[in-house]
């Protein structure tokens, strides 16, 4: 008999249902990045993390396993080695977290799709639009969850955003603008740092390193909101700062189904920026707009009528929808640890559900899939094409 992990009755519109067992997490890969999604994933209480593969040494991996307190017997030397053995685990990991350079992103992603385990992967999807378009393909063929970090679609006054868009409240859309900006590239020495060698190496980053790590960020967020693909751009790539083999900014015209214009910039070195992801939607009846550095804020202007301030919290005008992503009360705040909880949360669900063998319902879990991780590829294709073109109108395919 299958082990169920959903309860029998489940409210689709109430919160998210607490699963009959913690959902084993596999880890691979222990950067930065690795210690915020494991925190996150803790936090939803949906999730423990049960073994990993944590380094390309396969000693270090052993040495990083001890750190993160991962059994002997569980702590592995390398992925592919992981994927064979837990797959065949009768309390095998559920899902893993891939939280490695780019350039391992698909060959881990690979192994355990096809050892039949869910995947989480940390964007750019692969460095590659082939193989991204291979990963589409074997997710389906496994019908394994699979789900990408676009962690900045996760905050619930983006949530917010998008159904106020989807439901006509900025009436047509006609221009869309987005922007991140950070400061972290200013210091001389910063290519140095061990954390930065790789994004600044065009064999680990892949031809982009400032428009495939948060430029990926930007694109996916207005297209998410807006409910439109993006179909054209044309890029510029730059170094402002010390010299570099990859850019460290970008200026975009952008356009979207429908011939909608918009723009996208993303820079690293304007200083006192440091999450300064700021999206704006305008339509003939209204416009949203949002600031990562005040996420708990969603604006919401229609035109001739007071200016509307939507705050995160129980209640007060959100959403059901909203709401099953909000944790704490009005006045108690949230930030980017939660943003991720809420995609470890909407993967335990579609995990579960995977499991038990339920179709859940439509817009339940809004995470963000595989093939936006595929477009994700395709928009860094584009502009890289359109940046070698002295920045022309390119398709985005």
């Amino acid at each position: 008999m299958v082990e169920k992990l959903l309860p029998k009755e489940i409210d689709f519109s109430g919160p998210y249902p607490r699963l009959n067992r913690r959902l084993r997490l596999g880890v691979i890969g222990a950067g930065r990045i690795a210690a915020t999604q494991a925190m996150a994933a803790r936090m939803t209480g949906l999730w423990e993390i049960v073994a990993g593969a944590l380094s390309s040494d396969p000693v270090r991996s052993r040495e990083r396993g001890k750190e993160w307190l991962i059994s002997s017997e569980r702590n592995y030397s390398s992925f592919a080695e992981m994927a064979k053995v837990e797959s065949k685990l009768p309390d095998g990991v559920d899902t893993v977290m891939i939280t490695t350079p780019n350039n391992v992103h698909f060959s881990a992603s690979e192994a355990f799709l096809d050892a039949g385990i869910n995947v989480i992967c940390d964007k750019p999807l692969t460095n590659l639009v082939s193989e991204a378009q291979k990963l589409v393909e074997l997710v389906d063929k496994s019908g394994c969850v699979f789900g990408v970090g676009y962690v900045m679609s996760c905050f619930p006054m983006i949530r917010q955003a998008r159904e106020i868009v989807a439901k006509g409240g900025l009436g047509n859309i006609n221009q869309i603008h987005v922007e991140f900006l950070q400061d972290w590239m200013i210091p001389e020495d910063v290519a140095e740092a061990s954390h930065v060698k790789w994004r600044l190496d065009p064999e680990i980053s892949g031809k982009t390193s400032c428009v495939g790590d948060i430029g990926t960020h930007a694109a996916h967020l207005a297209s998410f909101v807006a409910g439109l693909p993006l179909t054209d751009l044309r890029a510029e790539f730059h170094v402002c700062g010390t010299p570099k083999l990859l850019d460290d900014t970008v200026f975009m015209s952008t356009r979207y189904a429908g011939k909608i214009p918009g723009t996208l910039m993303a820079t690293r070195l304007a200083p006192g920026k440091r999450g300064g992801l700021l999206l704006r939607i305008y339509g003939s009846k209204g416009g949203v707009e949002w600031d990562l550095e005040n996420s708990e804020q969603l604006r919401y202007y229609r035109f001739g009528q007071p200016d509307q301030i939507i705050t995160r919290g129980h209640g007060h005008g959100v959403s059901k929808a909203t709401e099953r992503l909000v944790r704490t009360g009005r006045g108690f705040p949230e930030g980017i640890i939660e943003a991720w909880a809420n995609l470890y949360s909407e993967i335990a669900m579609a995990v579960a559900a995977r499991n038990d063998g339920l179709q859940l319902p439509v817009g339940w879990c809004d995470f963000p899939l595989v093939g936006e991780g595929a477009q994700g590829v395709q928009f860094i294709e584009a502009a890289v094409r359109s940046n070698q073109n002295g920045g022309n109108w390119t398709k985005v395919h």
